[in-house]
């Protein structure tokens, strides 16, 4: 299993595995074969059908430059990935030659025929369960756990996210006006946080509040803007939202924190590792499930709970989520992808404080949803996952 930092990325939005990820191969192309005179890129599934509100076409020709590109959206043929293009390379002094990508998620690319290098695997353990029972043999904590593969680095690194999360959020909820594109969405994040006054509850003020944060994270990543997947751009406003607000609300100081983003970053990594965080393989459940999942995790290490209320907390915050289409209108990370990071936030919270009293007795396991969570994907039909022919997308007319 790979590290955290192969999870966490600070990257522009508006999509992980649609923008960042093609973006990256893009230039990788550019700077390694800087003497092409032209590029054709051949979109197929999921990028042909939602590249063009996921900025996947402009992102590629910007990140091509100054090589002349062409842009192809081919819809019919079939690929065993669905975020999968070709590019072909021209040259005058050799012969052209064709690259299939993948971009598998969370902003990871595969190039064929490259011989690039894959991440190390840094974890011996691939399920939760290992990490427990390893974890209970060696006397250590979930902590102690991350450090020891890790190393002591990792805690620059994720300072460094977590201050990028906050900026995210500062910039959200400070900016006013409509999304980019045709849907015209108008931004409210700002509108949210600024109806908490001196006599709302505590209740609405929490709920206010974190919906505000998740809101603020997800209007900048559908302008294109920084922000961390957590564990995708499109379901990035979960964990900063909850975490910034009981941040403040607890005055957790800067080190638990961190602490509390290596634990969610695990439980993220299992996810990827064992099923997929890639709305166009498996669904939303995938994205804004794991976002969920991630954040249930952290907010019970905040609540210093036992590693088995850790565990169920997550598997919560994921078995709720199960069967969660991803159907993005008109292909933009706009609707319903902002409000359903607000909604599992708040779901995340209600899964940490489930699981501090009832996690003796839980039936399923982190691992069994997670496997589940990966089979309902490949059950689900394609046209609810990320394309934009299905739900929503489907139902919905501008008006």
């Amino acid at each position: 299993m790979y590290s955290i930092k192969e999870l966490y990325r600070i990257g522009h939005g508006p999509s992980s595995s649609h923008a960042v990820g093609p973006g990256q191969a893009a230039l990788y192309f550019s700077t390694h074969y800087p003497t092409a005179v032209k590029a054709t890129v051949t979109l197929y599934s999921s990028f042909a059908y939602t590249g063009k509100g996921h900025l996947t076409d402009q992102v590629i020709i910007k990140n091509l430059q100054p090589i002349p590109t062409t842009i192809l959206w081919d819809r019919l043929t079939k690929t065993p990935h669905p975020n999968t293009f070709d590019i072909t390379l021209e040259f005058k002094e050799r012969p052209s030659f064709t690259r299939r990508v993948l971009s598998i998620g969370g902003g990871a690319i595969v190039i064929e025929g490259e011989g690039l290098p894959l991440p190390s695997s840094i974890y011996p353990h691939t399920s939760f369960t290992e990490i427990k029972k390893y974890c209970a043999a060696k006397a250590m904590t979930l902590i102690e756990y991350i450090e020891h593969y890790e190393g002591r680095e990792i805690w620059a690194f994720l300072a460094t996210i977590w201050k990028q999360m906050q900026e995210t959020i500062l910039e959200g909820i400070h900016t006013t006006g409509t999304l980019p594109g045709t849907l015209k969405v108008e931004r409210k994040a700002k509108k949210l946080y600024e109806s908490v006054v001196s006599n709302t509850t505590p209740e609405l003020l929490q709920n206010r509040l974190i919906a505000a944060y998740a809101f603020a994270v997800n209007e900048v990543n559908a302008s294109g803007g920084l922000v961390v997947t957590a564990p995708t751009c499109g379901a990035s406003g979960t964990m900063p939202a909850l975490l910034k607000y009981v941040a403040d609300r607890d005055k957790i100081d800067e080190k638990t924190m961190l602490e509390a983003l290596a634990i969610g970053g695990l439980i993220g990594n299992l996810i990827k590792h064992n099923a997929s965080i890639s709305g166009a393989e498996a669904g939303c459940q995938a994205e804004v499930g794991s976002a969920c999942s991630m954040a249930a995790a952290s907010y019970a290490y905040l609540r210093k709970l036992s590693i088995d209320q850790i565990e169920y907390a997550a598997e919560v915050g994921m078995e709720h989520h199960l069967g969660l289409t991803c159907d993005p209108i008109k292909g933009y990370v706009q609707i319903p992808c902002i409000e359903r990071n607000a909604m599992a936030a708040l779901r995340a919270m209600d899964a940490a404080q489930i699981a501090e009293v009832i996690a003796d007795s839980h039936k399923i396991s982190f691992d069994l949803v997670v496997a589940t969570m990966y089979q309902t994907g490949k059950d689900m039909h394609k046209k609810y996952r990320e394309t934009s022919l299905g739900g929503l997308a489907k139902k919905y007319r501008v008006s």
